[in-house]
């Protein structure tokens, strides 16, 4: 059993969940079962070993044909963990994990509310709950508890832990509103771009990108994306959104239940890999001989102990809210 592998089935266990690890289609997998018992789910460790870009180029696709084969084999994408991911942004990480495993908060999106928000703020959310953290952005809206209401009120007078989860040790006090009352907790983030403008016979049609969305990774936001992203078509009136689906993280099924159609996909992004798995990307046209040795050229530290990873690439998204040919 590999080192990631092994830290993830021990973390699992501690959690009170029963798993096993194996071998699916040439890469360790570790399969369990979600809280409720109904749903098997498999998790994805991936070690970041590629000492050139050519190795991690190969390793990229050997993955990618491995999740492709389990999606198709499970019904389901997997759940990705990247070595890098879970040294730098363990905690996220692991509520997120549990999250996929049915273990998180409910929230509703009609119980909060929509408030525009500036940018230090929306940086402060997106470096700790976004896997990509901050990016430039012009317009930034947050979703703000307001109340409880139903069975998530009879939830909440119970605590956390009546979710039916065997030990919440060491996560219990991390919870919003486990332990104390959640009104006002920023929930999730929304960020968008300013407008790129093209013209289309007599119209000049404003298209806009949406940047980023994170949601608290122990709560399951329901109907948190779509709140959001109504609140910033009805103030902007924009003409088109676009957005990206990461493939390290799902297909974008999401964006499909909000309207979007997938127009395509962008290319895998290379990144080196420092000592402290700090991603950074790799401009393209070097050569491997010359990737990583210089700060000007890599944008980073030339320091030893460098790995390479090339992710999955994305799935592009657009919402035609104009009718523009």
């Amino acid at each position: 059993m590999r080192r990631l592998t092994e830290e993830i089935t021990g973390f699992l266990k501690d959690a009170g969940f029963e798993c096993s690890v194996q071998m699916r289609h040439g890469l360790e997998v570790v399969c369990t079962v979600t809280l409720d018992g109904h749903h098997d789910r498999v998790i994805l460790p991936l070690e970041i070993e590629g000492g050139t870009p050519s190795e991690a180029e190969k390793q990229a696709e050997d993955a990618l044909e491995s999740i492709r084969m389990i999606n198709s084999y499970d019904g389901e994408y997997p759940l990705i963990i990247t070595r890098d991911r879970w040294e730098r942004q363990r905690e996220m990480m692991q509520k997120r994990l549990l999250a996929h495993l049915e273990l998180f908060l409910p929230i509703y999106a009609r119980n909060c509310e929509v408030r525009k928000i500036d940018k230090t703020t929306a940086r402060e959310f997106l470096e700790k709950n976004h896997s990509y953290g901050y990016a430039a952005c012009r317009y930034c809206y947050g979703l703000f508890f307001k109340r409880h209401t139903g069975h998530i009120a009879q939830m909440m007078e119970g605590g956390f832990a009546d979710n039916g989860r065997k030990d919440m040790s060491g996560i219990e006090e991390d919870v919003p509103g486990s332990r104390e009352d959640m009104s006002g907790t920023l929930m999730a983030v929304a960020t968008f771009s300013n407008a790129r403008k093209w013209v289309k016979g007599e119209r000049t049609i404003r298209s806009y990108e949406w940047t980023r969305y994170a949601s608290l990774p122990e709560v399951r936001l329901s109907g948190g994306m779509g709140r959001l992203m109504k609140t910033f078509i009805k103030e902007v009136c924009p003409d088109d959104l676009m957005s990206y689906a990461d493939l390290e993280w799902s297909k974008g099924d999401v964006y499909r239940r909000l309207g979007f159609e997938l127009e395509g996909t962008k290319e895998p992004v290379m990144f080196a890999v420092d000592d402290r798995w700090r991603r950074f990307p790799v401009k393209p046209g070097m050569t491997e001989e010359r990737t990583g040795m210089t700060r000007a050229e890599t944008e980073m530290p030339g320091e030893p102990g460098m790995r390479f990873f090339r992710n999955f690439g994305s799935n592009k998204f657009r919402l035609k809210l104009t009718d523009y040919e």
